[in-house]
């Protein structure tokens, strides 16, 4: 009996010796972990927390925190993106607003001090006002617009589109255009009209403003494109050209705000950078996809993809 209450009592004293080492142990992961996690959060690094252990409830913690780090080292990074963004969108908001501006007061100065200039070249110091002015009022009108998409203050309702007519209506709005700049057209439409879900305000602004860019950027490969193609659930129109093109670490930033392409097509001329972030939000919302392709003098791709109606 004696020998039995011997056993048990040393057991019991070595159970409570191997409970009270695993809790020394984990006070220890604890501890570095709570001085980690401190360093992290202080510091700001991208680093995660690595504890060798075979505690399964402390396993589970280090995965819930490494999540939570991982989510809040991801939150950091894009409001540090967003800053570089919207410090670069206050530099060139200065610039595209500065340009134009100076143009119409050096052009101001000229009527105001030259009394002998002839009624002829008035006129053409004028229309140059109008002109800058148009401008900058267009330039302004893009930035409130994007705002206002960005904001989700701007309603894109989508209905049934005859996206066929669509194109018809601008790629032939661009006729007189096209033809001065010699440029040649070919034109893909099935024969059969095209329905989808969108929204035809929308659609004119994005086709509009994807055959200008083909136009100004492309317009040395002389010739450019629009493309319909349908398939089971999805309708893809390609407007293309065979111009410069666009290099390969440009084709993930067009679509930014305020990304411009001078640097890699057409340095003549000049875009706010704009245009393709208002057309890529204005495809989201009428839950489509627009995407690019480049091979230089060959062929430029800009693609959109919409949900096909056929009833």
């Amino acid at each position: 009996m004696t020998v039995v209450l011997f056993m048990i009592i040393i057991i019991f004293i070595v159970v409570i010796w191997i409970q009270y080492q695993k809790i020394i142990v984990r006070n220890k992961h604890l501890v570095y972990i709570h001085g980690k996690l401190k360093t992290i959060i202080e510091k700001k690094t991208a680093e995660k927390l690595l504890v060798m252990t075979n505690d399964q409830y402390l396993m589970k913690i280090l995965t819930d925190i490494n999540d939570l780090l991982y989510k809040n080292q991801k939150t950091i990074a894009n409001h540090k993106k967003t800053e570089e963004e919207l410090k670069k969108m206050l530099s060139n908001i200065s610039h595209d607003f500065k340009t134009p501006l100076t143009v119409i007061l050096g052009y101001i100065e000229i009527l105001q001090m030259n009394q002998e200039l002839s009624k002829e070249e008035r006129m053409k110091s004028l229309k140059k006002v109008q002109n800058k002015t148009v401008e900058l009022l267009d330039l302004i009108n893009k930035f409130f617009n994007l705002a206002k998409l960005e904001s989700g203050d701007q309603d894109v309702p989508v209905t049934k589109v005859n996206l066929s007519e669509v194109c018809r209506k601008n790629i032939l709005s661009f006729y007189d255009i096209l033809a001065n700049k010699n440029i040649e057209v070919e034109i893909n439409i099935p024969k059969d009209n095209v329905y989808v879900l969108g929204n035809e305000e929308a659609l004119n602004r994005v086709l509009n403003n994807l055959i200008s860019n083909a136009i100004n950027y492309g317009y040395e490969g002389k010739l450019i494109g629009l493309d319909l193609r349908v398939e089971d659930e999805y309708v893809y129109v390609d407007v293309w050209d065979k111009g410069k093109g666009i290099d390969e670490i440009h084709k993930q930033k067009v679509f930014e705000r305020l990304y411009t392409l001078e640097d890699s097509r057409n340095k003549a001329f000049q875009g706010s950078g704009l245009g393709l972030t208002i057309t890529k939000r204005l495809i989201e919302l009428m839950d489509g996809e627009i995407t690019l392709s480049s091979k230089p003098y060959d062929k430029t791709v800009f693609s959109f993809r919409l949900n096909r109606i056929s009833y």
